[in-house]
This record gives C-alpha cells, sequence and structure tokens, in this order.
C-alpha cells in the first residue's frame, strides 16, 4: 500500500525527527498498562513506530516489543536502538504480523496517516481477543514561553490544509470499524526540559516542513531558530498526551 505523499518526506529528516521529537514519560507507559490491563511481558505491537520514540518507552516498561515501520531511514534508526530482532518493515493496512498474536496495539502520532478502515481491520486482525488499542496523540504546551504566540501564528500560517489530520475523531472511525468497544479517552501531563535549542528540530520533522522546497525550508527554520532565540523560555515545558484507548472484541 502507498504511502501519504507527505508521510514519505520523513524519510529525509529521521535524525531532526529523533532529536526534535519529545519521548514518552513512563508515566504515560504506566496509563496505557494500566488502563489495558496489560501483565508484565505482555506482546505489544508498536505501529507506525518513527524512529523508536514510542517503543523505546514500551520496552522500558517491560513489555515484550515488536515496532512496525514502514519508512527504511526511520526504521534504521529504529533497529539500532532497539534491535533489528524487534523491528519489521510493514503499513498498518497489512500488518505483517500473525492473527491473534499480541495483547495490544499502540501507535503514537500516526493514526491521522492509516486508511483508517484497512488499518483498523488489520489491528483487529493480530489482537487477541480482550487485547487493547491505544492511540496516542502528544500536544506541546509552550505557552510559557514569551515567543509561543508568534510561532503559533509562523506555523498556522505556513501548514497546509492536511486532510488526514481534519479528518473524523478516532472515535468515529472505530465506531464505523466495528469490532472495538469501551471507547475512552485519557490524558496524561508531564513536565519536560524545554530544550529551545531543539524547536527547529522539531518544527523540521513535521511532514509540511520536510516537504517544502529547500530554500523555502531552510528560510523557515532560521526564522524559527531567531523566533525562539530573540524571546524568553521557561525551564520546562508541560506535554499532555490525549491517549484514545479501545478494546477488541
Amino acid at each position: 500500500m502507498a504511502l501519504h505523499p507527505l508521510a514519505q518526506h520523513f524519510a529525509g529528516v529521521a535524525d531532526a525527527y529523533e532529536r526534535g521529537r519529545r519521548d514518552y514519560a513512563p508515566a504515560v507507559i504506566g496509563a496505557i498498562g494500566a488502563e489495558l490491563g496489560l501483565a508484565p511481558g505482555a506482546p505489544v505491537l508498536d505501529l507506525g513506530a518513527g524512529t523508536g520514540k514510542l517503543t523505546r518507552a514500551l520496552l522500558a516498561g517491560g513489555y515484550d516489543v515488536v515496532a512496525v515501520e514502514p519508512l527504511d531511514a526511520l526504521r534504521e534508526v529504529l533497529a539500532t536502538s532497539v534491535g533489528a530482532e524487534r523491528v519489521r518493515a510493514g503499513v498498518a493496512e497489512a500488518i505483517p504480523l500473525d492473527d491473534a498474536s499480541v495483547d495490544a496495539v499502540t501507535v503514537g502520532d500516526a493514526f491521522h496517516w492509516f486508511d483508517r478502515p484497512a488499518a483498523l481491520a488489520e489491528i483487529r486482525r493480530v489482537l487477541r481477543p480482550g487485547g487493547g488499542l491505544a492511540l496516542l496523540s502528544s500536544v506541546p504546551d509552550w505557552s510559557g514561553a514569551s515567543w509561543a504566540h508568534e510561532l503559533g501564528t509562523l506555523m498556522e500560517r505556513l501548514r497546509p490544509e492536511h486532510p488526514h489530520f481534519d479528518g473524523p475523531p478516532w472515535r468515529e472511525s472505530v465506531r464505523v470499524a466495528g469490532g472495538f468497544d469501551e471507547l475512552r479517552e485519557i490524558r496524561v501531563t508531564t513536565n519536560q526540559p524545554a530544550q529551545p535549542e531543539r524547536m527547529a528540530d522539531l518544527l523540521s520533522s513535521m511532514s509540511w516542513v520536510a516537504a517544502m522546497p529547500e530554500e523555502q525550508r531552510r528560510a523557515t527554520l532560521e526564522q524559527v531558530a531567531a523566533i525562539v532565540a530573540a524571546g524568553e523560555t521557561p525551564d520546562e515545558f508541560p506535554v499532555h498526551v490525549i491517549i484514545g484507548l479501545a478494546r477488541r472484541r
């Protein structure tokens, strides 16, 4: 299955993706385990794993994780950090795992890229009866920084229409797909070091920035760095992780 053209641009920014994207706090993994009733060592699929931010956190939480990622460049970083034996090439719409082989499927900031009906059918296939689905969305809170409004305005002006982000809520997609129940949503908020020097990396790891012509991308990232450098940044930022949860019937 072909990837969305914007998603393919992640291959060119794997290093920036790894530097700029936030790690998942242990509290996030603890919440997933508690909500889904996962036992220590439970088999978990991390789908659309990227460079392994969520995969590594799940491993640290004591789960037996296999990670599926379609892009070679991201998968190379992933394999280096978690071991090639845990990594599979594949897409959400054709998961390279056996039927009823995992207790949980996690998706970190990637569900919007999927062909949702096809992906949810595959997720249901690989989940054991009663297994859980956790869809994570990370929302950094920059409101404590003096540059937050200016940077947010710049991003809003430059960001193109994104039909995946602007599509139906996850609950609606899961409900329409069928085969899941106990749909609910929780929020886990933790504080993390602000690291203002990594803001340009974070922006450059976004698909629509990576897709810009080289000159425009360079100018945009220089503008981001200048905005942040000229303002004041707190020592820490809150990071909100919204977790959509469902259980396979």
